[in-house]
């Protein structure tokens, strides 16, 4: 008997315990100062359901359900969604210094703990200082004929490739326009190499971070490891040539000095940041892109103005002879008002994360996650 009582006793103090355990891992939040949604399962939470609906399917629903401010735990972490732009304008620009840019933590793994999107401060604006002068208007100036070359090769594969996937395809002329601005002109190898890489990481972005042998996220993991090891080896041999003041990203990296001693970025740094950029650069991009495609197929006035417009450039080059200039590029007026539309229109990502860096209360409603 005295054996039985001392069994309960013991499985009493470790159901106790392991309630304790899992209240600190898995907190309940059913706090009633919480805007109303569900947190699904724990450690799962509404994840499943994210990945097994298209993004904007899934937003929408709870957005019916609940209204403009729900709650939900995807990717790993609990958050409040703000769906409506009255709530956007207060978390980006009204009250934008209440929050931080950050990521899941599966996300920044991919991209790297030292890109500029992680971090505040003195790093973040010198980080971002050397994006923007890679990107000044000088040196988009004189990258117009290496991005109209790299266009006309992706025109000519396209048109005798039959049907192709606009998205995929225009993902893939972005990333060849990133990697010139990145690294100027880089051997075959090598931009062979990180395009393979980088695209199993991008396959695995967005999935369910399951890193285990086989899984997508595990791939994307290995993937990552070899595009530092890429980037490690190109800055090496930049590093060994007898100038390294070269007017891309990379050079304007190497050449920076920072801090109080002028120390210099280091290899993980640059890493982190170039893939970083890539990113960045990469998807919303080709999504524009995509997008205006898309708007000129349902417009066919204004898709022959705008080809009327490019063949009068074309002309003007002895059919495509000569490269494309500056100067030309400011003469298309048509052309620059269908992008600038597109802006406008197209919802070139799905969502966003910012961080609360403080308590926050928007209309009554309380967040302290």
């Amino acid at each position: 008997m005295s054996m039985v009582l001392a069994s309960y006793l013991l499985c009493a103090i470790f159901l106790l315990v392991l309630l304790r355990i899992l209240r600190r891992k898995f907190p309940v939040y059913s706090k009633p100062n919480l805007p109303p949604g569900s947190m699904g399962w724990p450690f799962l939470g509404e994840t499943l359901q994210l990945y097994s609906h298209h993004p904007d399917s899934f937003f929408a629903t709870r957005q019916a359900r609940y209204g403009e401010i729900f709650k939900t735990h995807i990717l790993g972490c609990p958050c409040v969604m703000l769906a409506s732009p009255d709530a956007i304008r207060f978390v980006l620009v009204a009250h934008s210094s209440l929050f931080k840019p950050t990521y899941p933590p599966s996300k920044e793994r991919l991209i790297g703990p030292s890109a500029l999107f992680f971090h505040q401060g003195a790093y973040h604006s010198q980080i971002k200082k050397l994006v923007q002068e890679s990107l000044s208007l000088d040196v988009i100036r004189h990258m117009v004929p290496q991005v109209d070359s790299i266009a006309v090769s992706a025109l000519e594969s396209w048109s005798s490739a039959g049907i192709v996937s606009t998205f995929h395809q225009m993902k893939e002329f972005t990333f060849d326009v990133a990697v010139s601005s990145i690294f100027g002109h880089l051997g075959a190898c090598h931009k062979e190499k990180l395009k393979r890489n980088y695209f199993v990481l991008d396959r695995g972005y967005n999935c369910f971070p399951l890193n285990f042998p086989g899984s997508l996220y595990r791939k994307s993991v290995m993937a990552r490891e070899a595009l530092s090891n890429i980037i490690q080896d190109i800055v090496q041999q930049r590093k060994e040539e007898t100038t390294m003041q070269k007017r891309d990203l990379l050079g304007y990296m190497l050449n920076f000095r920072g801090g109080e001693k002028g120390e210099p970025l280091t290899e993980n740094q640059i890493s982190d940041n170039i893939i970083g950029v890539l990113f960045a650069a990469q998807d919303t991009t080709a999504s524009l892109l995509t997008w205006i495609l898309k708007y000129l197929h349902d417009n066919s006035d204004v898709l022959e103005s705008v080809r009327a417009e490019q063949a009068a450039i074309y002309r003007a080059n002895e059919e495509g002879k000569q490269p494309l200039t500056w100067a030309q590029t400011r003469k298309m007026v048509v052309t620059n008002r269908v992008i600038m539309e597109s802006m406008r229109m197209a919802s070139i990502i799905s969502f966003t994360f910012r961080e609360a860096v403080a308590d926050v209360e928007y209309k009554a409603i309380y967040d302290d996650q």
